[in-house]
């Protein structure tokens, strides 16, 4: 007899559920046997169950796993849950979309001005945050896999408006809170520039404005009604800036003429040059000076008449020695005025720019500088005095030289000390007494204590009649006192 049995995981074979025959082939048994046939038993097959429960983790395995995974990559991109930025909720979102959701609270936030009185809103006012600033800080100290960091504490948001947006929509939405200002002003009165002053206006506090702003947006609050603080406004152009414009016109009128060197040689009055400028402010209150060209030529025109001139020699005293002893005659250069076509804009322009002093052109003529060697001359034997210049005689009159015992010395000599008055006092030749005389008028010393002076008390010209001195009238001792400096050549001989 041969059995087949076929194991239920074996290769080939059928379902074990299935396999619950075996199939036997039996041939006529021997009379004599009488053994019974040997029991068959399979091997107990895996439970089914344990297979199942393999398949089902598999399952459900690969979905966990994506979701842990997607849970971690989250994590590293989105805000900590329980983080607030001025009151907007932005847990669980990423820095992008924080952004748009700080920027779009602020700009819905609205301000009732007053109770019952109209609104504005952040967009109106030009309300700003830094969202993506703010956005960015969130999610970098909190990151939502950070959880020390889940539920923190509020992050404030400072606010700023735009001045001329928020300016113009509460001047919009409450006119009556505003006054307009004055600016100051520079005008002419006459005499010089003076200053009207600014006067303020006034509006709504900005700054108290955005505090309340701020206030509403970091509370959560889309709506806020808000106190109307009144503040005083000033005017772009101001009275310091003013006053400043003022001076430095006024200062421009102190010195404005047309120059040639250093020499104002045509000024021109106060009047007249703040007739040529314009002192204005800008939008900027910055206050400038303006000339008009057309307003300055008619003084171009007259230049000539008071620039040109020939030139005038002058004349240096002398001595002998070539030594300068002062001015006989001041020489004058002459001078002849250049090209003014363009004198009224250049002078314009310079005016602008705080310089009145012009610089004109001209073409200078040296004047000449002669020389005059001067001579006071004493003829002892004429009683006689000759003044001369290089040389010769410009006039002469009798003196009187000293008397016998005290006669004037002859030589070479130089002027020294001048007085036009003093007490002199001596011993007089004839008698050895001495003497006292007041007042003596125009003395010029030349020898020791011998001099030249005018005499009162005789007027026997030509005669020897002093104690050494030369003396003369007082009228020609005062001429030769103003024509002979000191150092002029002095010549007493026979």
């Amino acid at each position: 007899m041969t059995d087949v049995a076929t194991k239920p995981d074996a290769e080939g074979a059928s379902d074990p559920s299935s396999s619950t025959v075996a199939t036997t082939t039996q041939e006529p048994s021997a009379p004599e046997t009488t053994a019974q046939a040997p029991t068959v038993q399979w091997a107990p097959a895996e439970p089914a169950a344990k297979k199942t429960r393999k398949r089902l983790w598999l399952w459900i395995g690969v979905p966990v796993a994506l979701v842990a995974a997607g849970a971690v990559a989250a994590s590293l991109v989105l805000i900590a849950p329980g983080t607030s930025v001025a009151g907007i909720p932005v847990g669980l979102q990423t820095a992008g979309a924080a952004t748009d959701a700080i920027d779009q609270r602020l700009a819905q936030t609205t301000l009732t001005l007053g109770d019952g009185g109209p609104t504005v809103t952040g967009a109106d006012l030009g309300a700003t945050v830094d969202a993506q600033a703010l956005a960015d800080s969130a999610f970098g100290d909190r990151p939502m896999w950070n959880l020390t960091q889940w539920f923190g504490e509020p992050i404030d948001a400072p606010i700023t408006l735009d001045e001329e947006k928020a300016t113009a929509a509460l001047r919009e939405a409450l006119p009556s809170a505003y006054t307009e200002p004055t600016a100051a002003t520079v005008a002419f009165n006459g005499t010089s520039f003076v200053v009207t002053p600014a006067v303020a206006g006034t509006g709504i506090d900005l700054d108290s404005i955005t505090r309340q702003l701020h206030d509403a947006f970091a509370s959560g609050a889309q709506a806020s009604t808000v106190t109307v603080d009144e503040t005083s406004v000033e005017p772009v152009a101001d009275t310091a800036a003013a006053q400043k414009a003022a001076d430095g016109a006024n200062a421009m009128l102190a010195n404005v003429g047309f120059y040639v060197g250093d020499e104002r040689t045509v000024p021109v009055d106060a009047a007249t040059a703040a007739g040529w400028l314009t002192v204005t402010s800008d939008a900027s209150g910055a206050f400038t000076v303006t000339a008009d060209p057309a307003k300055i030529q008619p003084s171009i025109d007259a230049l000539a008449a008071a620039v040109n001139r020939p030139p005038v020699n002058g004349a240096v005293i002398v001595n002998s020695a070539g030594s300068e002893l002062g001015i006989a005659a001041p020489g004058q250069d002459g001078r002849t005025l250049g090209d003014t076509s363009s004198v009224a804009s250049d002078f314009a322009a310079q005016l602008a720019e705080g310089n009145s002093a012009f610089a004109l052109p001209v073409t200078v003529t040296p004047a000449t500088m002669v020389t005059l060697e001067r001579l006071l001359e004493v003829n002892l034997s004429e009683q006689r005095m000759y003044i001369k210049e290089n040389g010769v005689v410009l006039d002469s009159w009798y003196v009187s030289t000293g008397r016998e015992g005290a006669e004037t010395e002859t030589g070479h000599y130089n002027i020294g000390w001048k007085t036009p008055s003093q007490t002199m006092t001596g011993i007089a030749p004839d008698s050895g007494k001495p003497y006292v005389q007041e007042d003596v008028l125009w003395a010029m010393y030349f020898n020791g204590d011998q001099a030249f002076h005018g005499v009162y008390w005789h007027s026997n010209w030509g005669n020897q009649m002093s104690a050494g001195c030369v003396g003369m009238p007082e009228f020609r001792a005062e001429q030769i006192y103003e024509w002979a400096p000191q150092g002029v050549d002095v010549w007493v001989h026979y």
